[in-house]
């Protein structure tokens, strides 16, 4: 309990940068988790890793084979989660999701963003939206677990197919998975 609440105040003095006050619920994970690619050499890139929650349930989904490029601006989020998940096919990047490409320059079977898209400039927006369409595979999702619904209409610009799942909990979250189809 007491690792919980020292989270939740590590989380709210990093509002801006973590756009959360607590670490995602288990229904959270297992709903942004949802179209992750189970295929054995499957690449996977998680924005917005904080202390490894979701960081945990994509790895329990990947395959054996699999590399999954967890990006995370907070530094002491990083050393928290890389002492927290031994894992060979986890590679924590402590930089923003603005920079994927300088890091992954492959094909991306998921991608997986808790970010806090809200406080980002438009510019930012945009080039992580259109950087993760031009890096995913045919057929592949990007989900994303905001507090708002506000920018889903920014998600559905960019993507072939959007659908918003809601979790009625406090707070409310919303779940967007865009599809690129092309």
């Amino acid at each position: 309990m007491l690792q919980k609440i020292k989270t939740a105040i590590n989380y709210t003095r990093n509002i801006f940068v973590t756009g959360a006050i607590a670490e995602t619920n288990k229904q959270v994970e297992n709903e942004i988790c949802r179209h992750i690619s189970s295929e054995d050499n499957a690449v996977i890139i998680e924005f917005g890793m904080g202390h490894g929650n979701i960081t945990k349930a994509i790895l329990s989904k990947a395959g054996p084979n699999a590399k999954v490029y967890a990006f995370e601006v907070h530094k002491s989020f990083c050393e928290h989660a890389s002492k927290a998940i031994q894992d060979d096919r986890l590679t924590i990047i402590n930089d923003g999701a603005e920079n994927v490409k300088k890091y992954v320059q492959e094909e991306v079977d998921s991608v997986i963003s808790s970010i806090p898209f809200s406080f980002f400039t438009e510019d930012t927006k945009n080039k992580i939206l259109n950087d993760s369409y031009s890096l995913l595979k045919d057929k592949s999702y990007l989900s994303q677990v905001l507090l708002s619904a506000f920018h889903f209409n920014k998600y559905k610009s960019v993507f072939d197919n959007c659908k918003r799942h809601r979790i009625f909990n406090f707070p409310i979250y919303h779940i967007y998975h865009c599809q690129k189809e092309a």
